[in-house]
């Protein structure tokens, strides 16, 4: 294939384009190019990409795409060598008729940026088709007084082809009385005239028969033959004439078949049958023929079928009157078509992108070619898309339109968006063409996973089993797919002490907690962590939320008795004078609860004594007190059992066991137990006890007697300058049975007496019992001893 030329456009013109243009549009010369008609599909027309200075890496890379004219998609770009090429084979005559040169005009658009290219296609004609006549029989009648030299038209043969191969001449088999002349028409079409070359004689012969053949100037040659059939006639000189000539109609393109057009009237002055005029087609084509019928009689033109404005704009009728007598007269209809809007605008989309990616800028949706078939106001075209979209058209070149988003997409607003473009032309009703276009807005990671809380607080019950499921987080991300995958993870703690790890698990996946063991409330009261949530996204985004587990007590520990110790290998023996007044304080059970809240609270409950009526125990601080007066009917030796007892659900307890010796005073020695009535089932107890006392009684007067003696030498050696002694305190321990125990329990106060002893007697004689702190104890002044002014060595224990 050749390249035949390129046309600049006017420079001039350039100015004045680019005040029309929106966009700026490249100004291309328009590349010609020639094909051979019936050429086969994929042949090669053209090196394009070399035509345009581009390679044919460009052209794939800017997605070089050609479009025709006539809305076919005719020509293919093989985008690797940068080729044109035929997508089918063109026949010539299918696509422009009659009409020479045939041009296919197409255009070739480029992107990034957008630019346009002209482009023609001439396709030449072969030489594949005959002459043919309309008929194949043509009967002439002829009066017999025509003179040599008469001129008779004949029907002309139709050729598809044109130029060279088209019609060229026409000749007729040898005769005596006619030969044929070719002659051009009005529109340039080749048509034979037969000429008369002698006179005619009816009587010698009556009719003619002769060959005609039309020749084209193909190589070889291309003929079509019809008869001709010469009739002679009487003599019948004068023929019909048309009274308007021509005729001009106007007629809708919508106008339905059979419609008529118009009316023609042809007169005649012969009279008889001379004078009877018949109407008919003359030299019609095909179309003309497949369009139009003339009533013989009447001259009545009517449609044989519907008219199309945008393929034939008007049609020139020559129509024919023949009367009896085979004279004719020839006329002309000029028919033209008028447009009405029966066309919808017609889209055409040359470029589609259905996945845009969310936040980015300006991007290209698609590329597409709006137009109307009709003409005028019906022809023209308005765009236009919904205003409540975040998209813009904009118009680039010609009919062609852009398709772009006009700001960053957010695909957590709104993930699909279907776009309806809407073309209306201008005519009257006015048509729309409707398409719509989808676009999937595709997920970026830019939304990083949300706790439903910023904290969450747990509660889990002591002594849990392990892997309990103690609670859920749980999170939201507006990304989708793989960028809203969460998986939840335990972050590292700050506080060294808390193994975290041995304590809680989380699933990674649905964010549920677990206890890993079961947990001490005594232990650990309340721990907090912090857990992350992270997505699959890339980059990945992550947050995190703090979770408090608050561990709650149950009731899991009995009362512990810290005071009086019950493990000891010797009971412990508390002390009751016989003077003691109701209300004594004997003793107080100190007893604690590892537990907390109500769990914790105690109570104090004497279940069993040796005389009942005789003690009693204070429920909230196991205070043991005297009930009413000593006796010496009392016996000497009392056991006492005490409940302690706690608040939970259900209680649980601890019981403790009191052994209380009455005496009549700290002052005797060996502190001689009264006498009481025998009891066989406390004889070893009672024994016991009196070892007891002795063993105390002793041990005390020898530590006393060192003590006195330690402290009288020192005194001895100063002047006897004072008249009062002082007290001093020993760096000994007063017996433990006879010690409170203070600070722990329920026991809220420490306790301090004071003993003194009489340096004037032979006999240790205590005086015990006085509080140091005496509002913390019962007020009786009749327990108070006289206090000896002149006691040279005194205790003080706490």
């Amino acid at each position: 294939m050749e390249k035949l030329e390129r046309i600049h456009p006017n420079r001039q013109a350039i100015p004045f384009l680019f005040m029309l243009v929106l966009v700026q549009v490249c100004s291309e010369p328009t590349t010609r190019y020639s094909i051979l008609e019936e050429t086969e599909s994929g042949s090669f027309v053209a090196h394009l990409a070399k035509d345009l200075g581009l390679s044919s890496g460009d052209l794939s890379a800017r997605s070089a795409r050609v479009v025709s004219d006539d809305y076919k998609q005719r020509l293919l770009l093989d985008p690797v060598t940068g080729d044109l090429l035929l997508r089918e084979k063109l026949d010539r005559e299918e696509l422009c008729a009659s009409v020479d040169p045939c041009v296919l005009h197409f255009q070739v658009s480029l992107e990034k940026p957008v630019q346009y290219f002209q482009g023609e296609l001439l396709i030449q004609d072969i030489n594949d088709h005959s002459p043919e006549f309309p008929e194949r029989e043509m009967l002439l009648k002829i009066p017999e007084n025509s003179q040599p030299g008469t001129l008779l038209p004949l029907n002309l043969a139709q050729d598809l082809d044109v130029g060279s191969n088209g019609l060229q001449q026409y000749t007729v088999s040898p005769n005596s009385h006619f030969h044929v002349l070719t002659r051009n028409n009005s529109k340039g079409k080749k048509y034979p005239e037969l000429v008369q070359d002698r006179a005619l004689d009816r009587e010698e012969q009556a009719e003619l028969s002769l060959t005609l053949t039309a020749l084209d100037g193909g190589s070889p040659p291309r003929s079509g033959t019809a008869m001709v059939r010469i009739l002679i006639l009487d003599i019948n000189d004068n023929a019909p004439k048309f009274v308007n000539i021509p005729y001009e109609v106007q007629v809708l393109e919508s106008s339905p078949p059979g419609s008529p057009v118009l009316t023609v009237l042809a007169q005649d002055a012969d009279a008889g049958n001379f004078g009877r005029v018949s109407y008919g087609l003359f030299q019609a084509s095909d179309e003309i023929q497949q369009t139009f019928s003339i009533n013989e009689v009447t001259g009545e033109i009517r449609l044989k079928k519907e008219l199309d404005f945008e393929k034939i704009k008007s049609y020139h009728v020559k129509i024919e009157a023949t009367d009896g007598g085979g004279l004719s007269g020839k006329g002309e209809v000029v028919i033209e078509v008028v447009d009405v809007n029966d066309n919808a605008p017609e889209l055409t989309i040359s470029s589609l992108t259905s996945s845009v990616p969310e936040n980015a800028p300006e991007t290209i949706i698609s590329i597409f070619r709006v137009g109307d078939r009709d003409s005028g106001e019906n022809g023209k075209v308005v765009c236009s898309i919904p205003e409540n979209l975040p998209f813009i058209l904009k118009s680039t070149f010609k009919n062609f339109y852009t398709l772009v988003t006009e700001s960053p997409l957010d695909r957590e607003s709104r993930a699909e968006y279907n776009i309806t473009i809407t073309v209306t032309d201008m005519g009257t009703p006015r048509l729309t063409t409707q398409h719509t276009i989808t676009v999937q807005v595709s997920d970026d990671n830019d939304n990083a996973p949300a706790f439903t809380q910023t904290s969450y607080t747990l509660f889990v019950q002591e002594n849990n089993s392990p892997a309990l499921h103690i609670g859920t987080i749980s999170t939201t991300d507006s990304d989708s797919g793989s960028n809203a995958h969460i998986t939840y993870s335990l972050l590292p703690t700050q506080d060294p002490q808390l193994a975290l790890s041995s304590l809680i698990s989380i699933n990674a996946d649905n964010g549920q907690i677990f206890a890993l063991r079961a947990l001490d409330y005594e232990t650990l009261q309340t721990f907090e962590f912090q857990v992350g949530a992270i997505d699959q996204g890339s980059p990945a985004l992550s947050s995190q939320a703090l979770v408090r587990v608050l561990v709650l007590d149950a009731n899991d520990n009995a009362p512990f008795v810290l005071y009086p110790l019950q493990n000891a290998s010797a009971p412990c023996t508390e002390l009751l004078p016989r003077a003691a007044k109701p209300g004594y304080l004997v003793t107080k059970v100190v007893a604690v609860d590892r537990d907390s809240g109500q769990n914790a609270w105690l109570s104090f409950q004497l279940l069993k004594a040796t005389q009942p009526g005789l003690f009693s125990v204070w429920a909230h601080n196991g205070e043991v007190r005297t009930s009413r007066l000593l006796s010496e009917r009392d016996a000497s030796k009392h056991r006492l059992l005490l409940l302690v007892k706690d608040n939970g659900d259900p209680p649980r307890s601890a019981s403790v066991t009191l052994h209380v010796l009455l005496v009549d005073g700290f002052s005797q020695p060996y502190l001689p137990l009264p006498e009481v009535a025998h009891d066989p089932a406390h004889d070893n107890e009672d024994l016991l006890t009196l070892y007891l006392v002795i063993a105390l009684a002793s041990v005390s007067s020898i530590f006393l007697l060192s003590v006195l003696l330690f402290v009288g030498v020192r005194l001895c050696r100063r002047a006897r300058a004072a008249s009062l002694g002082g007290c001093s305190v020993p760096e000994g321990h007063f017996p433990g049975h006879l010690v409170d125990v203070s600070g722990t329990g329920t026991l809220s106060q420490s306790y301090q007496y004071e003993v003194c002893l009489t340096g004037d007697s032979g006999t240790g004689e205590f005086k015990f019992l006085k509080p140091m702190i005496p509002e913390l104890l019962v007020q009786d002044p009749g327990r108070e001893l006289k206090e000896n002014l002149h006691c040279r060595d005194s205790f003080v224990f706490s």
